[in-house]
């Protein structure tokens, strides 16, 4: 009987912010008490996690003296040294503070966009003191509500500016940051600049270092607008820019949920699983989401246990997919083709060029080829309703 219980080596990982979070919400005031970071390092080293990730205001609030931000930090590595954890993703908050409402790197006041430039700069120093190899970038405030008020284009380059002056940082000072890009397309800002994950492989393509960034894909983020998480995490992948991932659920096209992984889309996340298994992923499985607001702390555990333990039971149903004879038999059958033309398909020359000019295709039986996806899809319900 398995148990489904983590360790260390599954390289699961929570923000402080997650754990942290006391429910609160436009709506309605926090409802569970603030929870410290060193005891959210003990209860997650318990549960079997691999790190905590953090904002920098997670460790010390922005206005912490010299004196209180040094042992806050002190606390922290001592924490992560006496309960076997670490911390491999960083960031920065550039959108709670009431100077980025108008946006931190994008800003129209060039004084807030130096001032978000230092506070990353600061922050990633407290990144590579406790040992973080990502980091990652949320542009929250990078968007507008009124178009009038702000040039898109301008804006875009304002945001490449300042990733190019922080690779550059980080290069000057000796760092080993990969810089990874989260994508969001609205909220809290009515229109965010860079909405999906593609926008963001297109624009890494524009920097002066493209090699030090990929992107961290969030379900809940692309879900909002009705994406399949599992092909835009394929694409990343395929692209070689899947530095970090954020791992919640959402219902689709709703408000940010950040709901336990799991909860409610389970096909898919079950392939989002299979393909971060099988294609050579190895970086954090990192749990951005937070528990009901109708919890209370002792709740939070429960969520917490309850996103790992769901990732590892998808982990087993990948491998008994794989294993099973009759959905392979169906796989082989769907992708069967005619070994006569195997060698048309690769990269051009002008000899499979003339190859494939000369084939005589028979359009008739290939339109009439059985393709059983009916079957194969309710072969994968059964497997994962536990029927098979």
């Amino acid at each position: 009987m398995k148990t489904y219980m983590p360790t260390k080596d599954d390289k699961f990982t929570f923000g402080l912010w997650t754990v942290g979070n006391r429910g609160r919400d436009p709506f309605g005031d926090a409802v569970r008490p603030a929870l410290s970071p060193i005891d959210a390092v003990k209860r997650l080293s318990a549960l079997g996690a691999y790190g905590v990730n953090f904002h920098d205001d997670d460790l010390a609030p922005i206005d912490a003296t010299p004196t209180e931000r040094a042992r806050l930090i002190r606390e922290f590595k001592t924490a992560l040294s006496d309960y076997g954890l670490c911390a491999p993703m960083a960031t920065t908050n550039l959108f709670y503070d009431p100077v980025f409402r108008d946006g931190a790197f994008t800003a129209n006041d060039a004084s807030v966009r130096a001032y978000a430039l230092q506070k990353a700069m600061k922050a990633m120093d407290l990144g590579v003191e406790v040992g973080a190899q990502i980091y990652v970038f949320w542009g929250g405030r990078e968007g507008a509500e009124v178009d009038a008020g702000k040039d898109a284009v301008t804006a875009v380059k304002r945001f490449r500016d300042a990733l190019n002056f922080l690779c550059e940082y980080s290069r000057d000072q000796g760092y080993d940051y990969r810089f990874a890009l989260e994508a969001k397309p609205n909220e809290p800002r009515g229109d965010l600049y860079f909405p999906t994950t593609g926008s963001y492989l297109g624009f890494i393509a524009t920097l002066d270092h493209k090699e030090m960034v990929g992107v961290n894909p969030e379900v809940g983020h692309e879900q909002m607008i009705g994406l399949n998480f599992y092909h835009v995490v394929a694409q990343a992948i395929e692209a070689g820019k899947l530095f970090h991932i954020d791992l919640n659920d959402q219902k689709f096209l709703r408000f940010d949920q950040d709901l336990r992984f799991g909860a409610e889309s389970i096909k898919t996340l079950f392939f989002l699983v299979k393909l971060l298994e099988e294609s050579g992923y190895s970086g954090p499985r990192h749990f951005d989401a937070h528990c009901y607001r109708t919890e209370d702390a002792e709740g939070v555990w429960d969520f917490a246990a309850g996103c790992m333990r769901t990732y590892l039971i998808f982990k087993e149903k990948a491998r008994r997919f794989n294993e099973d004879p009759e959905i392979q038999s169906l796989l082989s059958e769907i992708s069967a083709g005619d070994p006569a033309v195997a060698d048309c398909s690769g990269p051009y020359s002008r000899a499979r060029a003339q190859m494939l000019r000369g084939v005589a295709f028979d359009r008739a039986a290939l339109a009439r080829k059985r393709l059983p996806y009916e079957r194969l899809d309710q072969l994968t319900i059964e497997l994962l309703l536990g029927v098979r």
